[in-house]
């Protein structure tokens, strides 16, 4: 008969023993907030948001204006403080997964008159391994050049930054950002103000990554490509709408609940124009 030590140890052993199944089974999820508050002034931007997104799927974050789209991407980067809640990526803190995460940040929020190149920009990328001396070795310079071909920008290495189109800089952010060989990649608005052949080789560099295993998550406003882009959607106004595959959550209903008044019938008869209707999936 064992004695209560023993007890206490088997119970431990045993506890310890099926968290590594239940790890070994379904890996933690890239991203997992709970209670996320954020207030500017007295006004909340995001409030109690709950939201998971799996490892290896591609989410878009939608919503209307001033939803706290942008916020919620920011508290998640500790770029702005919450009120309440936790963030924990792939089941960690942000302080111990920072070399895993890479942000393009709305065009609009960056000053395109900094005197940069383009190749300078991608090896901002590598600023980790680079360090406060900023040593650029051969290597690194054939990385930075290899992120500016996947993203069709390899001639323009030399080129000022202001220089370029709009397009052209969302690019060169998207390689800068894939020079970090990121697991979860986060992205403000990609396709905001682009042309149409960026938007397409955007999406293309995008779903490459996922095929390799990585986490997408976008601000997104066009909900027309929704369906064709994303796997998972999360519809957020200040408070959480719906979230979970595009097959279940776009769905009519859920878009009037978010956008109320804002999305227009003209829009959503367009939508049902496919034969979709009341709670049905939007196409």
């Amino acid at each position: 008969m064992m004695g209560p030590d023993a007890v206490s140890r088997q119970r431990i052993e045993l506890a310890s023993s099926a968290r590594q199944r239940q790890s070994a089974a379904a890996p933690p999820p890239a991203l997992a907030v709970s209670g996320l508050t954020v207030a500017y002034g007295e006004k909340p931007a995001v409030f109690s948001v709950d939201m998971t997104v799996a490892q290896g799927t591609m989410t878009a974050i939608v919503g209307p204006n001033g939803a706290g789209k942008s916020t919620l991407l920011k508290a998640v980067l500790g770029l702005v403080k919450p009120l309440s809640g936790e963030v924990r990526l792939f089941d960690l803190p942000l302080s111990r997964v920072r070399d895993r995460l890479a942000y393009v940040p709305q065009r609009a929020s960056v000053d395109w008159d900094f005197p940069a190149r383009v190749i300078d920009v991608v090896l901002m990328g590598l600023h980790r391994e680079l360090g406060l001396l900023r040593r650029v070795r051969p290597e690194h310079l054939d990385r930075a050049r290899a992120c500016l071909a996947r993203v069709g920008m390899e001639d323009f290495a030399t080129r000022q930054i202001g220089q370029l189109s709009g397009g052209q800089q969302q690019r060169v952010f998207l390689a800068r950002a894939l020079a970090q060989s990121a697991d979860l990649y986060l992205l403000d608005e990609p396709f905001a103000g682009v042309d149409a052949a960026t938007e397409k080789a955007i999406i293309a560099v995008l779903k490459d990554l996922q095929a390799e295993g990585r986490t997408i998550v976008a601000v997104h406003h066009d909900l027309s490509t929704v369906r064709a882009y994303f796997d998972h959607l999360f519809l957020i106004n200040t408070r959480p709408i719906a979230a979970g595959p595009v097959a279940e959550a776009f769905t009519s209903a859920n878009l009037q609940r978010a956008y109320g008044g804002r999305l227009g019938e003209a829009q959503v008869a367009g939508m049902q124009a496919d034969g979709v209707q009341g709670q049905d999936t939007i196409r």
